[in-house]
């Protein structure tokens, strides 16, 4: 658990880079044998790309890293639990486990909508483990929202 702490840490800093650009703060890591590979925030608005999430910037950084496209070693912490296209992006690089932070109700793959993880049709299986830190991850998004709530309603700083 400790590692898990650490390398969530580090995700929920990609995270506030990503709120500082005003993209959603979702930030992601990519380890492999404890040792941080890559790591990816959130940049969709900032790069006009509906595909730069947090997760598939880290994963892309993570195969130039070490050369491969094939991530068989590698886990993936993310703050948010994993939408349809990351999980996707997540299986295709054989990622071998994720560790995510806050649900996502809305959107989440990995239980709160849909369990991809847990189909047994698919060729590849990654293991999935959510809810480290969800307090501090959903956090920093429910205080990114409510300020972007705000702002649209001119009452921040008025």
């Amino acid at each position: 658990m400790t590692n898990d702490l650490r390398f969530m840490r580090i995700a929920l800093e990609q995270a506030a880079l990503a709120a500082d650009r005003g993209e959603v703060p979702v930030g992601a890591v990519v380890v492999r044998h404890n040792e941080v590979v890559a790591v990816g925030s959130n940049a969709p608005i900032g790069l006009h790309d509906p595909s730069a999430h947090a997760e598939v910037i880290a994963l892309r950084a993570a195969g130039q890293a070490i050369g491969n496209y094939r991530l068989t070693d590698c886990s993936l912490y993310v703050t948010l639990e994993p939408c349809l296209m990351c999980t996707g992006a997540i299986f295709q690089a054989r990622i071998a486990e994720v560790v995510f932070g806050a649900s996502d109700p809305k959107t989440g793959v990995a239980g709160s909508v849909l369990n991809l993880y847990q189909n047994h049709q698919l060729n590849h299986q990654t293991q999935v483990r959510g809810g480290v830190m969800a307090e501090e991850c959903g956090q920093s998004l429910q205080e990114f929202f409510a300020l972007r709530r705000a702002l649209q309603r001119g009452g921040a700083g008025s």
